[in-house]
């Protein structure tokens, strides 16, 4: 009750900026009355069958979710368990690769942390096993489903030190929080040891998913169908800025510019991390005289112009276009705000992967990356030109980078196999439910 009356002064005074971002043309804050009361609409609970909440905050953890999800129905179809799976999502650009990947009638917007929001939700989804992706810790949704004897697992659980020195500083509620999670799946023996020191009292390491959750077939379809759209040429070398941010985009740009008429193969395409930027994107490409097309415009009867960059205006898709780079360099990572992306799609293509000095998300990723010898950090603009152009000027060394990149992250896989093992354990038996106490 205490928590509901601090979350509900926390969202009065939230109310303004939530209307300034729904009419301020930027991305707006996702489905905020439907998460306020839990009012979803979301298919019936097949008869027999055991269900499973996955929820995962934006994009990235609903598609990593998503590689979880078809696992986890692999393995209950093996054991001939009836399952099946929901999932969640916070953000507005998450909710759309969920109806994608899991379809409309599957996939609802995670309710706010009020008690009545929650147990709604509950009501509605009735779920067997509730399993959160990285670190969700919410304290009314935890006690709430553990009041119903629902086991919880945080899956590919990651908590850096940033994080750990901000719950510390409430630990009573963290760890009375974390005393109630079933299992905590750490993504490495360093985040495992920080939960463990909160109050997690079940720890184990499997790895991270994320290495089983990227693709890594540059023949796979819709790979081609991508490249063929764009008119991408067998001997092109495409230069990709993925999941960037301000003003990651440009300095990409600066590099084409500088090494186009010296290169006419190369090819730039940049994948921002929020689509809602695409405006502010094209007017800086028109200010420096780049043409340029939005992926949305393509068809293919009129694929990309020579000479024009790509600038992807769609949600859900960087995955593949990965798969149609030869240089990569990896956003979020240069700006001193985000902590870098997923630099492990480029690499499990066998891209020549480059990404900025701020990469705290991912930081034991990084640093086992740069010890196989399978990317380059850039400091800056310069230095990302003075790393296409060793690409361009020495495919040798870009194709050993790129093929150390690609067998580093095969050599890493099967953590979400395990972990699908460790949630399906908690299954309901012999149609009985298999409840946990609080």
């Amino acid at each position: 009750m205490l928590l509901d009356i601090l979350y509900l002064l926390a969202a009065t005074l939230a109310l303004p900026w939530v209307v300034w971002r729904r009419f301020s043309g930027g991305r707006p804050v996702a489905a905020p009355w439907v998460r306020f009361t839990g009012a979803i609409d979301v298919a019936a609970k097949p008869a027999g069958a055991a269900r499973i909440w996955l929820h995962g905050v934006s994009v990235g953890e609903a598609q990593l979710l998503a590689v979880l999800a078809e696992e986890l129905r692999r393995q209950a179809a093996a054991a001939e368990t009836p399952l099946d799976c929901m999932i969640s999502s916070s953000t507005t650009t998450g909710l759309e690769v969920a109806a994608k990947r899991f379809g409309a009638d599957h996939a609802f917007p995670c309710p706010l942390d009020f008690t009545w929001a929650i147990d709604r939700v509950l009501d509605r989804v009735r779920p067997n096993v509730v399993v959160l992706g990285e670190l969700e810790l919410w304290p009314n949704l935890v006690a709430r489903v553990r009041r119903r004897g629902i086991p919880i697992i945080v899956a590919n659980g990651r908590m850096s030190e940033r994080s750990a020195a901000g719950y510390a500083r409430i630990s009573l509620l963290v760890r009375r929080t974390l005393e109630s999670i079933s299992l905590v799946v750490a993504r490495s023996q360093a985040d495992a040891d920080r939960f463990t020191a909160l109050g997690a009292p079940h720890v184990t390491v499997t790895g991270s998913m994320k290495f089983d959750g990227v693709k890594g077939d540059r023949h796979a379809p819709e790979v081609e169908q991508l490249r063929r759209l764009a008119g991408f040429a067998a001997d092109d070398l495409v230069f990709l800025a993925g999941s960037t941010q301000d003003p990651e985009e440009r300095l990409a740009t600066e590099t084409f510019l500088a090494l186009r008429d010296r290169h006419p193969r190369l090819r730039l395409v940049i994948v921002p991390r929020h689509v809602e930027r695409t405006a502010d994107i094209a007017a800086m490409l028109d200010g420096l005289n780049v043409g340029w097309s939005a992926r949305s415009q393509l068809t293919d009867a009129t694929p990309l112009p020579a000479g024009h960059a790509l600038l992807v205006d769609t949600t859900g898709e960087l995955g593949c276009w990965w798969g149609t780079a030869a240089i990569a360099f990896v956003g979020g990572s240069l700006d001193g705000k985000r902590g870098g992306q997923n630099m492990l799609e480029p690499a499990a293509y066998g891209a020549a992967v480059s990404f900025g000095p701020n990469t705290r998300n991912f930081r034991d990723e990084v640093r086992r990356l740069l010890d196989a010898d399978a990317a380059v950090v850039v400091a800056d603009g310069s230095a990302l030109t003075a790393f296409v152009v060793r690409c361009l000027e020495d495919p040798v060394w870009a194709a050993r980078l790129g093929g150390n990149a690609s067998r580093f992250v095969a050599s890493q896989r099967g953590a979400v196999a395990a972990t699908a093992r460790m949630i399906l354990d908690r299954l309901p038996v012999r149609g009985q439910p298999r409840q946990e106490t609080a």
